[in-house]
């Protein structure tokens, strides 16, 4: 596989990985609590709202690297 290709192959997956985890905590903000066994905010949702930020900004981050690449590789 290409160097590009291999890129490309990360940052779409990357993109999924955080895109899902961007819907879990909206959807189901309980997970991190039922994950790791205690609530790190004490039940204020701040950290939920903290790692649905930063999900949504990586998942733009990782669409749009992989878009630029995807062209890059379509456009001869």
């Amino acid at each position: 596989m290409r160097t590009a290709g291999r890129r490309l192959a990360i940052e779409a997956g990357a993109c999924a990985f955080s895109g899902l985890v961007l819907v879990l905590t909206v959807a189901w903000p309980e997970w991190i609590e039922l994950l790791f066994g205690f609530d790190p905010d004490a039940s204020s949702g701040a950290l939920e709202w903290g790692i649905a930020m930063a999900a949504g900004a990586a998942t733009a981050t990782f669409l749009l690297l992989a878009r630029r690449d995807w062209r890059a590789q379509h456009s001869t």
